[in-house]
């Protein structure tokens, strides 16, 4: 439920003055004294004006106010003696602040009823148990307590209940359903949340632990966004248009190729991939609808990282077969226990899981044709034999081994089953590369600084 507009009763107000009567003579000091029922020279201003209800003459009382660990305000009373009418306002005395604030006030017993409250226009208050709302520049401006807002929801929903009884009879049951639950809130029977937004900034609700924390209150200070600034006045800044940068982690993108088995016309798909922990790679595939030839390559997305990078996985449970996997063509792979070592650009780039890389080792271990047939020496086949056994047995997990990814250029990964926390079966290692690595990668020639200036003669 939502309180309107009509929460202020009567019209908007006073009128400017007509013929200001004599003020009182105002203290000497400070023109924002601090508010206090003590402060016996702290007198209010009285100006003569037009009350817009009877159209004669009444009475505008303004004092000017600072609230103890907040900010000053101006609080303004009009009162007609002719017809009764009276109206009351606070206006923040300084400017919309920075940022915007946001109190929650967990109200838990009667004390903090009495708590004091600085609500300007902008400020929208709720009570989220009985899903009521307050919207923003319904209301005027006010300096009351927390029963004071309650009381205020209660007037304004009451205005118009006479109309609305004789014209929509069931809507004014449920309103009138509602205001018993706003008065059974005074009571604090149950704990309840007072909520107070105000994008100026100039809302208020008192800590009377201050200047100590105060557990039941909690105050939030946040940016304002575009349609807030729109809504104060206030000329917010145009943001720059930035040129639409075309968006490829969703689409995956085809190009013209040929088959590199039958040399047909086929089509290669491609698409960048965000992998976790890690980085982009782009993962290319083709697929020959003439021979049926399938394959699928790995490029790093990014640059060489600054150092290279070794990896050692101690295997020694199945489920580490379906860790997920990034080899690039520069990284190496070792597998001590098998005195196996595979060395750079064989296999190119995959990304699979750790058994389709050992089952690819296996298939090019096992199926190269210089170790077949006449071409094979003796003794050769049973130890091909006993290599694939032994695959067969780690990827089963009935036999431990150690599987090391050696990468100079650091664009290699295997996935850490307990991210973000650290994996006790994995260990990486970050090193700085040899000349010979730089050389292989083609580091050492590689010119990135100054090399403008190079050119510049030869133009």
């Amino acid at each position: 439920m939502s309180a309107s507009g009509a929460v202020e009763p009567g019209p908007p107000g006073a009128a400017a003055a007509l013929s200001p009567a004599p003020a009182r003579p105002s203290s000497a000091g400070h023109l924002f004294r601090p508010i206090s029922a003590e402060d016996e020279e702290q007198q209010p201003t009285e100006i003569e004006s037009l009350c817009m209800n009877c159209y004669r003459n009444g009475m505008t009382r303004l004092l000017l106010t600072k609230i103890p660990f907040f900010r000053e305000i101006i609080v303004s009373s009009f009162s007609c003696e002719h017809c009764g009418w009276s109206n009351t306002e606070i206006q923040s005395a300084g400017r919309i602040q920075d940022q915007g604030v946001r109190y929650a006030l967990s109200v838990r017993g009667l004390e903090d009823m009495n708590r004091e409250v600085v609500k300007t226009d902008s400020a929208t208050t709720r009570i989220p148990e009985l899903d009521f709302e307050i919207p923003a520049f319904s209301q005027k401006g006010a300096l009351t307590t927390v029963e004071g807002l309650i009381n205020r929801a209660i007037s304004g929903l009451e205005q118009d209940q006479p109309t609305r009884r004789a014209k929509e009879e069931a809507i004014a049951e449920r309103i009138d359903e509602f205001i018993i639950k706003l008065k059974e809130l005074k009571k604090v029977a149950s704990p309840f949340t007072l909520i107070i937004d105000d994008p100026s900034g100039n809302s208020f609700v008192e800590n009377p632990h201050a200047p100590r924390k105060d557990d039941a209150l909690v105050i939030t200070h946040y940016n304002r966004t575009l349609q807030q600034e729109e809504m104060l006045g206030l000329q917010a800044e145009a943001p720059e248009e930035k040129p639409e940068e075309e968006d490829l982690r969703n689409e995956v993108l085809q190009f013209n190729t040929n088959c590199p088995e039958c040399n047909a016309p086929a089509q290669t798909n491609m698409k960048l991939v965000q992998i976790p922990h890690f980085k982009e790679v782009i993962i290319m595939a083709t697929n020959c609808e003439n021979c049926g030839h399938r394959t699928n390559e790995v490029k790093s997305g990014g640059a060489v990282e600054p150092l290279g990078t070794k990896i050692t996985l101690c295997i020694t449970d199945p489920s580490d077969m379906t860790r997920d996997l990034l080899k690039s063509e520069t990284c190496s792979v070792e597998i001590p226990e098998l005195e196996f070592e595979l060395g750079m650009a064989v296999l190119g780039g995959k990304f699979t899981t750790l058994e389709g890389l050992l089952k690819d080792i296996q298939e090019l271990v096992t199926k190269n044709p210089f170790t077949l047939g006449d071409s094979s020496s003796p003794g050769q086949s049973e130890k091909l034999q006993e290599f694939s056994q032994k695959l067969d047995q780690i990827i089963e997990g009935n036999m431990k081994a150690h599987f090391i990814m050696n990468d100079p250029a650091g664009n290699s990964y295997l996935q850490n089953v307990y991210a973000p926390e650290e994996d006790p079966e994995m260990k990486v290692e970050r090193y700085k590369r040899t000349f010979d690595q730089n050389e292989e990668l083609g580091l050492n020639d590689m010119k990135t600084e100054g090399y403008e200036a190079g050119l510049a003669p030869q133009r």
